[in-house]
C-alpha cells in the first residue's frame, strides 16, 4: 500500500482520528450519505464563483478547492475542526512547494465568517513531513487503530460503525 498517494482528505483524517483514516483508506466509506459532507460537497460548490479554476487537481495527486494569487483556499463550514484543516493546508502547501510553487493557505470559515492564514515555515515542514510518514504507517496496517472515544465521535459519519455495540446495547 505504500505505493499508494496520500491526500489532503488523508491528513485531516489524521489529526482527527487515526481509525477514521484507515477505515476511510480501506474504501470502507461511511460519508456518501453523511449530513455533514453533504453541507461540504455543498459548500464547495457554490464557494470562489469569481475564480476560474476551482477543485484542482495538481499531478494527479491531489486536490485543492482554489488557487487565488499567491493563496491556496480552501473552504470549511466551522473552525471545531481547525488543527485537521490547518494541517490538511499545510499538505497542499507543501505538496506545491516541492513543486517549485510557493504559495500561504488561506481558510475561510463560512459559518464565523473568519480566514486563517496559513504559512509553510520550516518548522511547519517537518511538521507535515511527520505526519506523512505517519499516515502512510497507519494505512499500512493490517487491522484499524482502536476506537477512541473523541469529543466529536457522534457528529462523525463512521459513528455507527464505530459503537455498533455501544448503540446496540444502549437500545436494549
Amino acid at each position: 500500500m505504500a505505493n499508494q498517494t496520500v491526500g489532503g482528505v488523508d491528513l485531516h483524517y489524521y489529526s482527527l482520528c487515526k481509525r477514521k483514516l484507515w477505515l476511510y483508506r480501506k474504501g470502507i466509506g461511511m460519508e456518501e450519505e453523511h449530513d455533514r459532507v453533504m453541507q461540504g460537497k455543498l459548500l464547495h460548490e457554490n464557494s470562489y464563483p469569481r475564480l476560474k479554476e476551482k477543485e484542482t487537481f495538481i499531478d494527479g495527486a491531489f486536490k485543492i478547492d482554489a488557487i487565488d494569487g499567491s493563496y491556496v483556499r480552501e473552504v470549511k463550514i466551522s473552525s471545531k475542526m481547525k488543527e485537521s484543516d490547518k494541517l490538511q493546508m499545510l499538505f497542499y502547501l507543501y505538496q506545491l512547494s516541492m513543486r517549485g510553487i510557493e504559495k500561504k493557505g488561506l481558510i475561510s470559515y463560512t459559518k464565523e465568517k473568519r480566514t486563517l492564514e496559513v504559512v509553510l515555515s520550516d518548522k511547519n515542514r517537518n511538521k507535515i513531513q511527520k505526519a506523512i510518514a505517519e499516515v502512510y504507517k497507519i494505512i499500512e496496517q493490517p487491522s484499524p487503530p482502536p476506537v477512541k472515544k473523541l469529543p466529536y465521535c457522534k457528529s462523525c459519519s463512521y459513528y455507527a460503525f464505530c459503537f455498533a455495540r455501544e448503540v446496540g446495547e444502549d437500545d436494549a
